[in-house]
């Protein structure tokens, strides 16, 4: 894993070019491989994990404890900021779910978010990252409306970027929740990748979002668009977001882990951006 980390670095001295090239991409109605031009080219928000240690407290807070504080799905890990689950090392942000027994619960992790630190309204929004895999592990790259403290979830709304099923390592689903159209009844689409694992190597996972549309996109590859028309009760992503990671063990989603799941899994980032218009 070190000898991969480090490569990272000389990688992202490429990614300039390549996405000025992956600029002219995205936005239509039909959702399977369109490339159209974007109008998101001012990077506003650009964590590239630089700098070895804890993540920038400017940009990232956290959530601490288990589902009991209101914002479970019958997950088992305990969130923590201690370096065990979560740091910066070699150009890396490393989300590291361990088996252990802390705090009455048999797993550890960490979920990050920019909530009063970074929220916006419209824009794209993206992260490069290697997932983790087996079953019971439960990765995610989401955004929650930033009022939510005054409009419970699922009003405020919610759009999942990315999430993904461990036991399922080939696909991944883009989803958005609101009143109306939560939980089991969210408005989502499936994207599989040919040919390849989402565990084996890094991937950009991303939304453009504006007035009355989100597109969905995997390495630059459209698969979906959510319009009003689409979603069965209020449309709620008007406002502003903010950003979400974290890698939870079992819940709802994906069931628990069983005896062929390997401990410790690592969610690794290389970067998140934003870009506005």
């Amino acid at each position: 894993m070190n000898n991969m980390i480090k490569n990272i670095r000389s990688t992202r001295l490429m990614l300039p070019i390549i996405l000025l090239a992956l600029s002219f991409m995205t936005s239509g109605c039909d959702t399977d491989d369109q490339q159209t031009v974007t109008t998101f080219t001012n990077l506003i928000l650009s964590e590239e994990f630089d700098t070895d240690g804890a993540p920038n407290p400017a940009v990232w807070g956290f959530d601490i404890g288990t589902g009991e504080n209101g914002w479970g799905n019958q997950e088992l890990q305990y969130y923590t900021n201690r370096t065990e689950n979560v740091k910066v090392e070699n150009g890396v942000l490393l989300i590291t779910a361990r088996e252990e027994s802390f705090e009455g619960s048999a797993f550890t992790s960490a979920r990050l978010l920019t909530k009063d630190l970074f929220e916006e309204e419209f824009g794209r929004f993206e992260a490069r990252i290697r997932l983790p895999y087996g079953r019971g592990i439960w990765p995610a790259f989401w955004m929650l409306g930033a009022d939510i403290d005054e409009n419970p979830w699922p009003g405020a709304g919610e759009i999942d970027i990315m999430e993904y099923r461990g036991q399922e390592p080939t696909v991944l689903v883009g989803s958005v929740h609101g009143p109306g159209y939560s939980a089991g009844e969210a408005i989502s689409k499936e994207y599989t990748l040919e040919k390849d694992r989402f565990d084996t190597g890094f991937h950009i996972f991303g939304i453009e979002w504006g007035p009355n549309y989100i597109n969905f996109y995997v390495d630059d590859v459209l698969y979906n668009q959510i319009t009003p028309e689409d979603v069965t009760g209020e449309w709620v992503f008007d406002k502003p977001f903010y950003i979400l990671m974290n890698l939870a063990v079992g819940g709802t989603f994906v069931g628990p882990p069983n005896a062929e799941t390997e401990f410790p899994q690592t969610m690794l980032v290389d970067y998140v951006r934003v870009y506005k218009k």
